[in-house]
């Protein structure tokens, strides 16, 4: 049996025996055939059932619910979509608050399921501090990001500027020179979520099949190594497992990103740090930091990952030394007294991200394909919306969820742009990187001369603007 408690500290914590569900042995003849469950799929079939409860809808995963991103990731349930000030910028100002609130509105959209399904998963809404914690250029760029939020129809409801001495109020930091704080976001412990959702579905009458890989799909079927699924609908819920479904892969690029978690962390030391109310936070740098105060009193903090030659997944999570300890210095660097703690958990995970950062929820009639995807590692509170959407999609329903700049409803796969060919991506790809590394080390170095400062950010910026 595969070591899937080793998967991540969440999976590590269920209290439940991790046992595979039955294989997919016999053909079946469905309404719905989704492969893959984690979060998107799962939220797919959720509403489906919810709205029309007699459809029946079969779910194919090649290993347990779980195993993905959805029982990997960091933990944050965002009321927000990658690029969305991107991609709502050019709506009329009535419509673009109203997309804004939609979501916004994810967390407390979970949070009623989560109630009402009575599922168990530590979910506490305290928000989001985004800080300027390690030099003062990263106060520079969240004054500007949260100015061009209010030139959105935004306000202090949404997004509020916080001194050093506010921000000390949720979160002590070792060099605080201010930050956002967002009330729309929750904390989670994301493998008891898909857990939770799976069992749920399942009582609603949806069957889950796992330790069934897809071998091939085409539109109105899917095959397995012992059977085979026709139906009306097919959902391909992979994100970052797009490459082993192709063409999913031409569009969903696969990246990791990499955690830590501390040991269980005294009471005083948490009285010191603060984040008593199970806000989210992160250091405002393009290593993308994010970190959480876990139910149980650890630190739990993950940074950007990698990417790998041809997209190929990567299925080693046994992080090396020097990942370990680029996280371990950079949550360091924010919280000095635990430079030293006991780091009892490393994994990571693969996500997806489409060209130009550009989330995608797409509905095409005449294949009867429909799927979700291109979260960028914003996918457990996306992935809510994108099931939501995707139920609303295939059955017709008039939405506000369908009136959305990232939902495609004509041209099937061939409306989303694909990747540029390898060699092009790994070049590229790798070249932003270590634009960004660059940039970090000189901004962290407080001996650096102004005008390289200047050009590190300026490099940094202009290969950022190449990803969008």
């Amino acid at each position: 049996m595969p070591a899937w408690r080793t998967i991540s500290l969440w999976m590590d914590q269920l209290d439940e025996p991790l046992v595979a569900r039955p294989s997919l042995e016999q053909d079946l003849d469905v309404d719905v055939a989704i492969i893959g469950a984690g979060y998107t799929g799962l939220w797919t079939a959720y509403y489906l059932k919810r709205l029309a409860p007699e459809l029946n809808i079969a779910i194919v995963e090649a290993q347990i619910a779980g195993f993905g991103a959805s029982g990997r990731n960091g933990g944050w349930l965002m009321g927000n979509l990658l690029g969305e000030d991107r991609l709502l910028a050019g709506l009329p100002a009535e419509q673009r608050r109203a997309s804004f609130d939609l979501l916004h509105g994810i967390p407390d959209e979970v949070g009623i399921v989560l109630e009402r399904e009575g599922i168990d998963c530590d979910y506490r809404k305290g928000g989001v501090l985004y800080c300027a914690a390690r030099y003062p250029e990263q106060e520079t760029s969240l004054r500007r990001y949260l100015d061009k939020l209010y030139s959105q129809g935004l306000n202090e409801a949404d997004y509020r500027w916080l001194s050093p001495e506010q921000l000390a109020q949720q979160i002590r930091i070792a060099k605080p020179y201010g930050g956002i704080y967002a009330p729309h976001c929750a904390t989670i412990q994301p493998a008891r979520l898909v857990r939770g959702l799976a069992r749920t579905v399942e009582r609603m009458g949806v069957k889950i099949f796992e330790n069934s890989p897809v071998e091939h799909w085409q539109a109105g079927s899917l095959r397995t190594a012992k059977a085979q699924v026709r139906s009306h609908w097919i959902v391909p819920a992979v994100e970052g497992y797009a490459v082993t479904l192709a063409p999913l892969g031409r569009y969903q690029m696969p990246v990791q990103s990499l955690l830590v978690a501390t040991e269980p962390l005294s009471a005083a030391i948490w009285d010191e740090i603060g984040l008593s109310r199970g806000q989210a936070f992160s250091e405002n740098s393009r290593q993308v930091t994010y970190g959480q105060r876990s139910a149980d009193n650890r630190l739990v903090f993950g940074a950007r990952g990698g990417y790998q030659f041809g997209g190929k997944l990567r299925h080693d999570f046994d992080l090396t030394r020097d990942e370990v300890e680029l996280r371990r210095y950079l949550f360091g660097e924010l919280f000095p007294q635990l430079k030293n703690v006991r780091i009892t958990h490393a994994w990571g995970g693969n996500l997806g991200m489409s060209r130009r950062f550009k989330p995608h929820m797409l509905c095409d009639r005449s294949s009867g394909i429909a799927l979700s995807g291109g979260y960028g590692g914003e996918g457990v509170g996306a992935s809510n919306l994108g099931g939501r959407t995707l139920a609303n999609l295939i059955l017709e329903r008039d939405s506000e969820l369908l009136r959305q700049p990232w939902v495609i409803q004509q041209g099937g796969l061939d409306a989303l742009r694909a990747w540029e060919p390898e060699p092009c991506r790994w070049l590229g790809y790798s070249a932003i990187i270590r634009s960004f590394v660059h940039e970090d080390r000189t901004l962290a170095n407080p001996r650096t001369a102004p005008w390289r400062r200047k050009l590190a950010s300026r490099v940094a910026g202009f290969m950022e603007s190449f990803m969008q």
